[in-house]
C-alpha cells in the first residue's frame, strides 16, 4: 500500500517509491500500477478504466524514486484519457496511455474460464519454492504482496519433471485485506498482471527460469478492464503464449473472478533470449 500511495508534487506530477525488496531493475508491474494511480488521481469525474497500455523504454534504478507526469488529454461526462510519462533523473523509463469509459448496460458475453482446482486445495508459492532456493533465488527472496496458488506445476517444477506446458494458471489475491477503494484493487491487479504472463513462452519449450540461461525483458503491456475486480478474493490468472518469433514472445491472459466472469484481458510482449547449453 505504501508504494501505491504516490506523493503529489503539483501540476499533475507524482513521486513514486520502490518497495523494500526489488529485482535488479524496476519491476514493470510496479511502474504500471503506479502509472494507473497517478492517472486516476487526476480524474475530474468518477469514471472506470477501460484500457491501459504501457511501453517500457529504459530500465529503472531501484535505489531512486520515479516521477510520474500526467497529461490530461480529454475530460468528458463519460470519457477521459490520460498519458503518463515515467522518468528518473530526466531519463524516460516508460510511457502509459489510459482511457476511462462509463459505458452503461449493453450486450454481454464471456469467454469461459478453464476448469481448475479451488485455490484452498492448492499449495502456497512458498511450498512450491521449497528445495529450489538455489535454483530460483530471485523468486525465493522476492517481495510477495500477492498470494499465489498454481493450478499446474510452475516452470521450475515442470522443468525438473521434463514436461512441457503451453499455459499457466494461477490463483492470486492480495496478501492481506485491501481498503474498500476500487482504485487500489485495480492497481494491485495491474501490479500482479506482470507476473507469469511470459512464463508460457518458455514452458512451451520445456524451459524454466533458474535452470536455463534465459534473458527476458518486457517491451509493452496492455490491459482491458471488463468488470471491477476485488483483490481481497481469489482471482484466476490464466495465461498462454500464441506466438514467439525473432526473439520476441507474446503472452496473453485473462483474470477471472470466483464467479467465472472475466474481469480483465492482458497482452504482453517481451524480448526473450535463450542461450542453450551443450546438448540442448
Amino acid at each position: 500500500m505504501a508504494v501505491l500511495d504516490l506523493h503529489p508534487m503539483g501540476d499533475d506530477v507524482f513521486i513514486g517509491a520502490h518497495p523494500s525488496k526489488n529485482p535488479p531493475r524496476t519491476f514493470g508491474g510496479l511502474m504500471t500500477a503506479q502509472s494507473f494511480v497517478a492517472g486516476t488521481r487526476t480524474l475530474t469525474r468518477d469514471l472506470p478504466p477501460n484500457a491501459l497500455s504501457v511501453h517500457f523504454i529504459n530500465g529503472g534504478d531501484t535505489a531512486k524514486d520515479m516521477e510520474f507526469q500526467v497529461v490530461r488529454l480529454r475530460d468528458e461526462r463519460r470519457f477521459a484519457n490520460r498519458r503518463i510519462e515515467v522518468t528518473q533523473d530526466g531519463t524516460l523509463l516508460a510511457t502509459a496511455m489510459i482511457s476511462y469509459l462509463a459505458g452503461g448496460r449493453g450486450l454481454e458475453h464471456n469467454v469461459e474460464p478453464p476448469e481448475v482446482a479451488d485455490p484452498e486445495t492448492l499449495p502456497s508459492i512458498k511450498e512450491l519454492l521449497r528445495g529450489y532456493e538455489h535454483t530460483v533465488p530471485l523468486f525465493v527472496n522476492a517481495l510477495q504482496p500477492i498470494e499465489w496458488r498454481y493450478t499446474n506445476d510452475p516452470s521450475w517444477v515442470m522443468r525438473e519433471k521434463g514436461d512441457r506446458l503451453d499455459y499457466n494458471r494461477v490463483w492470486v489475491k492480495a496478501d492481506g485485506v485491501l481498503p474498500d477503494d476500487p482504485l487500489l484493487h485495480t492497481a494491485t491487479m495491474l501490479y500482479c498482471s506482470d507476473t507469469t504472463v511470459l512464463d508460457s513462452i518458455i514452458t512451451t519449450h520445456g524451459l524454466s527460469w533458474g535452470f536455463d540461461r534465459i534473458f527476458a525483458a518486457t517491451v509493452n503491456h496492455s490491459v482491458w478492464f471488463h468488470r471491477q475486480v476485488s483483490f481481497n478474493d481469489w482471482v484466476l490468472y490464466s495465461t498462454s503464449s500464441p506466438v514467439a518469433a525473432d526473439s520476441r514472445g507474446l503472452g496473453t491472459g485473462y483474470f477471472f473472478n470466483r464467479a467465472g466472469q472475466p474481469v480483465a484481458t492482458v497482452m504482453q510482449e517481451g524480448v526473450v533470449k535463450y542461450f542453450p547449453g551443450p546438448g540442448r
